[in-house]
């Protein structure tokens, strides 16, 4: 084999892992590839978190056999953990490799018989360790705003998720070894997005009195880094610490993701999530008070089991009384293995589509005026591939009238909305 394509699916976390694959892969003298019909290799590196997650993956392994049927497939990631069985039954498939062997991929194909199908790779999840580590060079796994994944795993136990099953307990990567890759990468590039399973959690496991916090002041002050930003946090590791650490550096991404699923008391206490709707509340309003034109998101849920009417209205109620600036809205997918997809009651799937449509409605409301208050003012930026577009510092998209180098930090004067973001204001010609 002389050349590979990598397909990453699903989370930052996910694309972090599919980078370091391509690193190792490169080490071993292939070439990476653009199109499926060029590789020799096809690795679908895959998530798990809904049941649309597991169908994209099996339709996209059905299209790559068929464009190239003399491509060798491997498929890795949260879904070949959880079901490799059922993935090593599609046709072409010649791997299936769990977590728990992914750090095994690079050898596994250097070594491979010329002719197999479906061999499985999966171990107990519990028992990995392992961080899937790139060569410094190649850690980025994006060309202007590379993912440095500093945490895996998570110790949570909500009703609804299947992703410590796959991915297996929280462990953290030492912070030695974090410094070791954020430092090449910050002399390469403007931001670096730190990112991990359950990111909050960063350090516990190594120290018990480790903090994210902690980490975020040692990278800022043992490196260049022009810009961290940070993937999402679980709300109660929002500390007043790491919130203020975030509102007063103008070295971080003033961006706050913090995952809700339900602005519902009673529906986060049988999702056996470990806060409450007032928890929640003082994280964010503190977060919009230390930083008042801060991207502010979350993850919000909808048609979970037993999700009557007067709850899901409980939670829009929620949802709109707080100043997100985005919404990621998920339909409820029931997952084989949880506690939530053996119990009866199951919102029917159309009074699901219809709760979706309403909280996606109401983020897109909130996001048009954010970017209406946007008019105007001087956002830091970094600009993108080819730089016809930047990302704020307070996650906005924006076109540029002005053409700039990628990956470079610009303020940018925002002129006019765009449909989903914002466009630079014109000069004024000089006469």
């Amino acid at each position: 084999m002389r050349t590979f394509l990598v397909h990453n699916f699903g989370c930052r976390a996910t694309q972090a892992d599919g980078a370091a694959l391509e690193g190792l892969l490169r080490q071993q003298g292939l070439t990476s590839v653009d199109a499926n019909a060029s590789a020799d290799l096809v690795i679908l590196n895959t998530c798990t978190v809904t049941a649309t997650a597991d169908d994209e993956v099996r339709q996209i392994t059905r299209r790559v056999h068929r464009e190239n049927p003399e491509a060798r497939i491997l498929i890795t990631g949260c879904y070949a953990q959880r079901a490799p069985e059922e993935l090593a039954a599609l046709p072409g498939v010649n791997w299936v490799v769990g977590n728990s062997h992914k750090t095994q991929i690079p050898d596994l194909v250097a070594t491979a018989a010329p002719h197999f199908h479906g061999e499985i790779h999966i171990g107990d999840i519990f028992a990995q360790q392992e961080f899937l580590s790139a060569p410094i060079e190649d850690a980025a796994g994006d060309r202007t705003r590379p993912n440095l994944k500093v945490q895996d795993g998570c110790n949570n136990r909500c009703s609804f998720c299947i992703i410590p099953s796959v991915r297996g307990r929280s462990r953290s990567a030492k912070p030695e070894a974090i410094l070791n890759q954020l430092r090449p990468l910050a002399e390469r590039y403007r931001e670096v997005v730190l990112s991990g399973i359950n990111l909050g959690r960063w350090g516990r496991d190594l120290d018990h009195r480790l903090r994210l916090a902690d980490l975020v002041r040692l990278l800022l002050n043992e490196t260049n880094v022009e810009r961290l930003r940070l993937s999402s946090v679980e709300p109660m590791d929002f500390s007043d610490d790491l919130l203020r650490l975030m509102a007063d550096s103008p070295r971080i991404a003033k961006h706050v993701h913090a995952p809700l699923q339900s602005g519902s008391d009673t529906v986060l206490r049988r999702m056996r999530r470990k806060y409450r709707p007032r928890h929640y509340e003082d994280r964010i309003r503190k977060a919009r008070e230390w930083m008042p034109d801060a991207a502010i998101g979350a993850d919000v849920m909808v048609g979970f089991t037993g999700e009557t009417d007067a709850e899901f209205e409980e939670s829009r109620r929620f949802i709109e009384s707080l100043p997100f600036t985005y919404l990621h809205v998920f339909t409820y997918s029931e997952r084989p293995g949880t506690e939530a997809a053996a119990l009866a009651n199951q919102v029917p799937m159309p009074v699901r589509k219809q709760r979706n449509k309403v909280l996606r409605d109401l983020a897109a409301a909130k996001n048009l005026a954010f970017r209406q208050a946007m008019l105007g003012k001087s956002l830091s930026a970094v600009t993108l591939d080819g730089a016809g577009s930047a990302l704020s510092e307070n996650y906005l998209k924006i076109d540029l009238t002005q053409p700039r180098p990628a990956n470079t930090l610009a303020a940018v004067t925002i002129g006019s909305l765009t449909a989903q973001g914002l466009r630079e204001a014109t000069p004024f010609p000089v006469l």
